[in-house]
């Protein structure tokens, strides 16, 4: 059986698939085709782990453990604005999280991350995504693993038993954190864990730079890494470039143009770049989030002014200057300014509410009509021609050597006839995670083979600098794990005590 297709072009074939329902049901049958020790385990928990290798596994001949099934918030009539915290098992996603709360408990919203609604909370935060408010590896505790030995694992004070008053809320227990063992790791499968809710702040705003002039990069980041270290930016400041922009807002405002306006498609197209001009008219643009309460949002909207105003503008968007901004526009849309106004924000609305807490399928069915898929069915994106491949490093918040490693990763993209779309994500106070990524029709071989070959000398290129990805795509596992490094080979000691026999994810951030 093959593997089905998906975005990086990359798959490999597999032995069966398994979709098994509950946490018996993965230890049962680790136990039972466990003895067969020639066919491995792949687990997923969604598949939509787009642009690293979706539901592929490492090796082929695999037998895929599709997770998906299990999908319950195990203590939803707990969670409250003094519980903030889910118990979720790896088939729960980002949209089905949102509207629980949204009905439940509106007070309350979690990590989001751009990648769609129909994508796994556990599944993205053990690889290390990056979410809006922060690394996803935060939210994560209490983790409940079938190791390879069919062996069931708790961690934290989970270990007590889900009866015990600490099991949900304290999230390091007693003893070595063993949490971290199942991050990017094939030790064992996780079939639930604890996610930290955030509540919802009394005033909440987006605030969008747009960098006037492109050589002033390397000071913005360095002035944006001291408001993220003063606590003045409360979320990830995300800085994208000019294609990256380009390319998350087209299809929103195309859509606007034809669905509004009476525009054909080929006539939005054409507006839409008119359109993108005016929203997004710079080479860098960045959008974070600033809550708090009244008082503080407003001191610390005045500190940003302050300190980067003469080098972007500086727009702080609210639900409310969107709504009456677009009533407007959209009423006197047969005039061409207000027309590309109402597109604009058209456009923008799901972002801001994304840098708010709420997901959206906008960036995925943007790439799906890029590429002229007949429909926007975000579960059809890996068989879509869209071909996407990521390349993440992790950088300093060194605003110069940033500026560098970037127009070094350009160069390189430009000679294999690539263009990089990238977005700067300034994740701690001290690092950021260069989230990039190729497009390639990947309906032609010449055009995915090609992809591989810029995303090989990319990589190649930030390990010469003494860098590293912080997420790994699975047909890149073998160029950034060394059978020569001592940390590698620690690691692949730590599995024979969880996976003696090596059935789970062979190879997946680890040696064969």
């Amino acid at each position: 059986m093959s593997a089905s297709s998906n975005v990086t072009g990359f798959h490999q074939r597999l032995a069966m698939v398994l979709s098994p329902r509950s946490t018996s049901e993965v230890q049962a049958l680790v136990r039972e085709h466990g003895q067969d020790k020639t066919t491995p385990f792949y687990p997923i928990s969604k598949g939509h782990n787009w642009g690293y290798g979706s539901r592929s596994p490492v090796t082929e001949g695999n037998t895929l453990v599709d997770l998906s099934g299990m999908n319950r918030i195990r203590n939803a009539e707990a969670i409250s604005v003094d519980h903030p915290i889910a118990v979720i098992e790896p088939g729960v996603t980002q949209g089905q999280l949102h509207d629980f709360l949204a009905e439940h408990c509106p007070e309350l919203t979690f990590n989001v991350t751009g990648a769609g609604r129909a994508t796994s909370l556990i599944g993205c935060a053990l690889d290390r995504g990056v979410g809006y408010f922060g690394p996803r590896r935060e939210d994560l505790f209490g983790l409940e693993i079938v190791t390879g030995t069919s062996e069931i694992l708790k961690t934290g004070f989970r270990r007590l038993g889900e009866d015990s008053p600490l099991a949900h809320l304290h999230p390091d227990g007693l003893g070595p954190i063993l949490d971290g063992l199942f991050f990017q790791g094939n030790f064992g499968i996780v079939t639930s864990a604890c996610l930290r809710l955030r509540p919802r702040r009394p005033r909440e705003v987006a605030v969008s730079l747009s960098l006037h002039r492109t050589q002033d990069l390397g000071e913005l980041i360095n002035r944006l890494a001291r408001l993220k270290r003063d606590g003045l930016l409360t979320s990830v400041t995300h800085i994208g470039n000019r294609a990256r922009n380009h390319s998350t807002l087209t299809y929103g405002i195309a859509e606007y143009l034809e669905t509004a306006c009476g525009r054909s498609p080929s006539q939005a197209l054409a507006e839409s770049e008119q359109v993108l001009n005016l929203l997004a008219p710079n080479e860098w643009a960045s959008l974070a989030a600033v809550t708090g309460n009244h008082g503080q949002v407003r001191a610390a909207l005045r500190e940003i002014r302050q300190r980067i105003g003469k080098l972007a503008r500086v727009m702080v968007v609210t639900d409310r200057l969107l709504d009456v901004g677009f009533a407007v526009t959209h009423a006197l849309r047969f005039l061409p300014i207000a027309r590309a106004n109402a597109a604009a924000i058209h456009a923008m609305r799901p972002l801001h509410q994304l840098a708010l807490g709420t997901p959206t399928d906008l960036p995925i069915q943007n790439l799906m009509w890029q590429f002229g898929h007949p429909n926007l069915d975000v579960e059809e994106f890996d068989s879509s021609k869209c071909g996407v491949l990521f390349i993440s490093p992790a950088l300093p918040l060194d605003g110069a050597l940033v500026m560098d490693v970037v127009a070094g990763m350009e160069r390189i993209a430009e000679e294999h006839g690539h263009r990089l779309y990238m977005t700067l994500n300034i994740e701690t106070a001290t690092s950021l995670v260069a989230v990039i990524n190729l497009l390639f029709d990947r309906s032609e071989d010449e055009q995915t083979t090609r992809a591989h070959r810029c995303a090989d000398a990319l990589l190649a290129y930030v390990q010469e600098r003494g860098l590293s990805p912080y997420r790994a795509r699975v047909d890149m596992m073998d160029k950034i794990v060394s059978a020569d490094d001592p940390y590698w080979q620690t690691v692949r000691k730590l599995k024979q005590v969880f996976d003696p026999d090596n059935i789970i994810a062979p190879g997946r951030y680890n040696l064969p």
